[in-house]
């Protein structure tokens, strides 16, 4: 045998390079996308999951959103809709347990949007000065 890695050792981070949490945060984000797009719920507007922050331990999903509806109706609906979303990810990911979802508002897009603004407001240079 040569000298790579012992055998029956697996590299860290499992066999795809990156570690079985980040693997899990992407099936999250499948899941709750797909049952969200059953969803027929006007309080939700435009949803996008943008991530999904699950604990090492399963205690806690943290699940970003963002939406062009209000934040507070928002998170309203979503907390009515945990349930639902909990049962989904239950009925598809082989997991002995289901971290509970806390949903948060992303605030990514609106901050990025509030800079393009600012920018486009400051116009262009006048080479002249």
């Amino acid at each position: 045998m040569g000298r790579g890695a012992p055998q029956g050792r697996r590299p860290a981070g499992g066999a795809r390079g990156y570690d079985r949490a980040d693997r899990l945060n992407e099936l999250l984000v499948r899941i709750l996308a797909e049952e969200f797009e059953r969803i027929d719920d006007d309080r939700l507007g435009f949803l996008t999951v943008s991530a999904v922050e699950t604990d090492r331990d399963l205690s806690m999903a943290r699940v970003y959103v963002t939406s062009d509806a209000d934040d507070d109706e928002l998170l309203e609906a979503l907390g009515e809709l945990r349930p639902r979303l909990h049962r989904a990810i239950g009925d598809q990911a082989r997991l002995r347990r289901v971290p509970p979802l806390a949903f948060v508002v992303d605030e990514t897009i609106r901050s990025a949007d509030r800079i393009e603004e600012i920018l486009r407001g400051l116009g262009p240079l006048d080479e002249e000065e």
